[in-house]
């Protein structure tokens, strides 16, 4: 699986950018036909703790998923798309 992760206007360090692999990767144990993801990790200037914002496009043959979830943490916010995606990737797999 290809997986292209963009970190809009901040440097992602290593250690979370490894993080978003190895979670994208565990989706494969549902589906390993997903060819393709794309990460979007973002900073949005608010008030509110939850100013993290995290992106995934993914792609199944004849299904391009989606989701996106804020949380004050990017890990927090990737647990949540993660579960999301899983949820999407059994439902197209069915």
């Amino acid at each position: 699986m290809q997986i292209q992760i963009h970190s809009i206007h901040f440097d992602a360090d290593t250690k979370l950018l490894e993080f978003v692999k190895a979670k994208l990767e565990k989706l494969q144990t549902f589906n390993n036909e997903l060819q393709h993801c794309e990460v979007f990790l973002r900073i949005e200037k608010s008030d509110s703790r939850d100013n993290k914002l995290v992106e995934v496009k993914a792609h199944l043959p004849g299904h391009d998923l989606f989701a996106k979830r804020h949380a004050s943490s990017f890990e927090a916010a990737m647990d949540e798309v993660h579960e999301a995606l899983r949820r999407q990737v059994v439902k197209a797999h069915a």
